[in-house]
Order: C-alpha cells, then structure tokens, then sequence
C-alpha cells in the first residue's frame, strides 16, 4: 500500500467578508514513501499555515489530502479523531527537540506507542531499536540534559519515527545546528526515510542542506511550485 501523501487544491482562509485572508490559496504536493523533499519560501508565504494544516493542527478551508490510500481531507476531515491521527500517522521533528525532562531518552521515545496502548516493554523494545538504528542507544538511560544538542536531535527523530508514520513533518530541524551536525540530521532523515518507507517533508530557510533535496516545493503567497532540486549526495561524516 502507498503511504505517501498526496496534496490537492488545499486553500486555507482567516477571516470572513472585506477581512478574510487567503494564507494558502492553491497547494499541490506529492511527497512519495521514502522521499524526503524540502518546502521553502520566505516569512509569511504560508509554509507554516500549510505544515499546520498537513499535521490537522488547523482546518484547511478546502482542498483534498490524501495519506496512503486514505482520504483524510476533502473539503472536510474525513477523520473522527484528529489526535489518534496526529499520533498514529504524522510524526513531527521540530526545531528545537522538545524532550521531555523529567524522562529519560528511551522513555521519551516509548511515551507516544505506549499512550496508543503498546505495552510498555514492546514500547521501550521499539524504541531501542530505532535508537539502534540512530547510533546513539549507548544514550539510552540518559536524561535529556546530559544530551549533546546533536544527540537530542537524534532522539527527537526517532520519537518522530517510533509509531512509524507514513509522513513525518519536519519544521526547520536543522536551524540550531552547526554545519556538520546540520548534515548529519539530513542524512540521517533520508536514511530512515527509505528504511520506514516515510514521505518527509522538511520546512527549512538552512542554506546549507537545500542542496540535498532531489525536489523542492518553493510556496510563494500561498501557492506551491515544484523545482528539482540538486540532489546532492550525503556522504557519510
């Protein structure tokens, strides 16, 4: 089965009557499993409204989303509950890792499969192995504040990861980053995404990784345009 997502006419409105404003006016993407491809465009161009849109944090005015083989929006969510979606089918990596303090690493992977009612020992099995998979399990009885900000960024990507989305909704996740590390998280997101078979959509203004895309979508008032990108290789550190 597919598991990409799939973008059609998506409009996005604020206001109604001489005050209504059109933040998305005629969005079409296509992100494939396995893809990771880049959104850009300057402040106020939409990028946020549209990541807002595609993660259900705010209703699209209309347009079609599809995820997988399933209608999510048309004209409407097609979903009754929002949350079990944003928790079972969208994974987000945002700019700053948002771990939770009071938990240690593996803990902070395991708490959304075991709020979706995995028992606690799979849960923490999964998340070792995709902290495994991240190289930095040696981490895993760590709290969060004896992380590097590298490490962090990891952690925070296998959270993202660890219900096995089909999507995952990367907000500008190199922004803190210094180059290497910058790279680093880029090469390791299109690891994953071609191991998981994820579609990964990455918000960024990072010069350094724009690069790396094979295409981007430039949005510009509202509106998407597809560019190929560069395509560079990632090659190992």
């Amino acid at each position: 089965m597919a598991k990409g997502i799939h973008i059609e006419g998506l409009s996005k409105r604020y206001g109604s009557g001489d005050t209504a404003f059109l933040a998305l006016k005629d969005v079409n993407m296509r992100v494939e499993p396995g893809e990771v491809v880049g959104l850009i465009g300057p402040s106020g161009s939409g990028k946020s409204t549209l990541l807002k849109c595609l993660g259900a944090v705010i209703d699209p005015t209309a347009g079609r989303m599809t995820l997988g083989d399933d209608v999510i929006f048309d004209n409407g969510w097609k979903v009754r509950d929002l949350r079990a979606l944003r928790r079972d089918k969208i994974g987000f990596v945002f700019q700053a890792p948002y771990l939770i303090p009071f938990l240690d690493v593996t803990d902070n992977v395991a708490l959304l499969p075991m709020l979706a009612g995995m028992p606690d020992a799979q849960a923490r099995a999964r998340a070792l192995e995709l902290l495994t998979a991240l190289d930095v399990q040696h981490r895993a009885k760590a709290m969060p504040s004896q992380l590097s900000g590298g490490e962090q960024q990891r952690v925070a990507i296998a959270r993202g990861l660890v219900n096995r989305p089909p999507v995952i909704l990367a907000d500008e996740p190199t922004a803190p980053l210094d180059s290497v590390r910058a790279m680093a998280v880029i090469r390791i997101l299109n690891e994953m995404a071609k191991r998981f078979e994820t579609a990964v959509i990455v918000v960024t203004h990072d010069e350094k990784i724009i690069p790396t895309f094979q295409r981007i979508y430039h949005i510009r008032d509202g509106v998407t345009h597809e560019e190929a990108g560069e395509g560079r290789a990632l090659s190992p550190p």
